[in-house]
């Protein structure tokens, strides 16, 4: 039987994607290539045999030939398998409802959301707004994944098994995750075309202060092959300072490279001195905030 396809909602889509197309050609000076994007990672200062932490945005970099597969073979052309590449893979909806915000679900719902969630598979379930280049990445081959409901992350090279196994449960962006683990290998942090908003690593910080505020979360697992709903506790995260404190790192003089890879304004960026400098300035905010609720 011959299938029928719809010519009109095909073409509306087609003629949509080529204005996309067309909008980023225009922005677009030349095409940008995995060859080309090589030498721009290479001239920000990416070497080979790094372990790099990335977050990435497809549109900054302006018009790609081969799109986000393109940028992820330029990340791993310049690491190389003697360095390490990692991206966060989050799956923010797969959590508990109780906690939803944006939107918010009616409350009845909650059981059903909780009793029909299909369990996280690190092999097939996908990223949840991360962007396209962290979800050609999970893909690759040789590509692993940690295996946490909400808060895994994918790597590839030298130490991807060390950076990946025995992600907590609890705490999944502290001491025992993998971009703790990260922070004990001296790894780097590259914001392709984003701002420190989107830098998951400054969350270690938080873990590592004496007084943050935790919640409980929950969401679904295997255990063995039969579906489990676990609950796990987790800090109150304040990203919405990280702006603020990336502004006062660099104002401060402290070591971050800066360049353009394609059209994206990018940072390189040593993670152990983000991270401790990221806990002093939130300890002393803390401080003064308490000082003046005291007053």
């Amino acid at each position: 039987m011959t299938k029928k396809y719809h010519t009109p909602v095909i073409m509306k889509k087609v003629l949509n994607f080529l204005k996309r197309v067309r909008v980023m050609e225009l922005q677009t000076d030349f095409p940008k290539t995995r060859t080309s994007l090589t030498k721009d990672l290479r001239n920000l200062g990416v070497k080979e045999g790094m372990t790099i932490i990335t977050h990435s945005s497809l549109k900054s970099l302006g018009w790609v030939v081969g799109g986000p597969v393109a940028v992820v073979q330029a990340l791993m052309d310049i690491v190389t398998e003697e360095g390490t590449l990692v991206m966060p893979t989050h799956t923010a909806h797969y959590s508990d409802p109780a906690g939803w915000e944006n939107p918010p679900v009616p409350k009845e719902w909650w059981p059903v959301i909780r009793d029909e969630m299909p369990a996280f598979d690190p092999k097939i379930t996908p990223t949840y707004f991360m962007g396209a280049i962290v979800e050609a990445f999970r893909t690759f081959p040789e590509v692993i994944r940690s295996n946490h409901p909400t808060d895994s992350f994918a790597a590839w090279g030298k130490y991807k098994e060390d950076i990946i196994k025995d992600h907590s449960l609890d705490f999944g962006l502290g001491d025992q995750s993998p971009i703790g683990k990260m922070y004990d290998l001296n790894g780097y942090i590259l914001l392709l075309g984003t701002g420190y908003d989107s830098n998951t690593t400054m969350h270690l910080a938080e873990h590592r202060l004496p007084h943050s505020k935790t919640e409980e979360n929950g969401g679904p697992l295997y255990n063995g092959e039969e579906k489990i709903w676990k609950t796990f506790t987790q800090i109150s995260y304040r990203e919405e300072l990280f702006e603020e404190i990336g502004k006062a790192y660099e104002e401060g003089g402290h070591p971050v490279l800066k360049g353009k890879i394609g059209l994206a304004d990018c940072r390189l960026i040593p993670q152990k001195n983000l991270v401790d400098f990221t806990k002093d300035w939130l300890m002393q905010y803390d401080n003064k905030c308490e000082r003046t609720t005291n007053a």
